[in-house]
């Protein structure tokens, strides 16, 4: 995917015991104005005296999951089909089912019923997926990303992506070869704790706004430092998606 060019320094933390209303909001609404504008003054500021680019992106999803729909359709069905077995084994004649067409209608029902809410309730989708699965659509959704914005794009290789999504509860942080290459891994270990713990605080703001800045200082102090023909060349506020 990335031709060989770029190396990542990739590091991933899931975050279960966050409480996010994923089903109620959308992305947009998370932040508002505000936070919008303080995030865009905090890459401003960052990137003031260094040559180099920090990327902050949130996505509410990674991926689609349809699996789960599956998985939810197949239990609904599943139950309908067991409780029916148990009116026919312990309920009176009046309450069993024994005509194949009902049987076949309730077992069906049941199933685009489980399809339904495992679609639409993101903590039953959520429920029916494993880790695994998470975390390989976060890992190739911010590597999309990476793309997408074109964070490899900088003269020195400097650029640097602060992933969070949230249905996944998990966040990433990735950095182009030139920064990469000499910072070590504790830096980017305590980057995303300290953006978890923010989030975990309800101040998702607050922890993007330090660790934006965190972002800056580790280029300051490996010496890349803004010169005169330097440009902005990434836009500096939040992409969500």
């Amino acid at each position: 995917m990335f031709k060989g060019a770029t190396r990542l320094m990739c590091h991933r933390y899931s975050i279960f015991d966050i409480q996010f209303d994923f089903y109620m909001s959308t992305i947009q609404k998370r932040f508002s104005q505000q936070d919008l504008d303080r995030i865009k003054l905090a890459v401003k500021n960052a990137e003031d005296k260094i040559s180099g680019e920090v990327v902050p992106v949130f996505v509410e999803k990674s991926g689609y999951y349809n699996i789960a729909n599956y998985r939810g359709g197949f239990a609904g069905a599943l139950l309908a089909f067991f409780v029916i077995i148990i009116l026919d084994r312990y309920a009176s004649p009046e309450v069993a089912v024994y005509d194949p067409m009902l049987i076949f209608l309730y077992v069906l029902v049941a199933g685009s019923a489980g399809a339904a809410l495992s679609h639409f309730f993101d903590p039953l989708k959520r429920l029916l997926l494993n880790q695994a699965h998470l975390d390989q659509a976060t890992r190739k959704r911010a590597e999309n990303a990476f793309l997408e914005e074109e964070v490899f794009a900088t003269r020195h290789r400097t650029g640097i992506m602060i992933f969070v999504s949230f249905f996944e509860r998990e966040v990433i942080v990735m950095a182009d070869r030139g920064i990469s290459k000499v910072v070590e891994q504790k830096e980017w270990d305590k980057m995303v704790n300290d953006i978890i713990s923010s989030i975990r605080k309800e101040k998702v703001t607050d922890g993007l706004e330090a660790a934006i800045k965190r972002c800056g200082e580790i280029l300051l102090e490996k010496g890349f430092l803004k010169t005169a023909d330097d440009i902005n060349e990434l836009r500096d506020d939040l992409r969500l998606e």
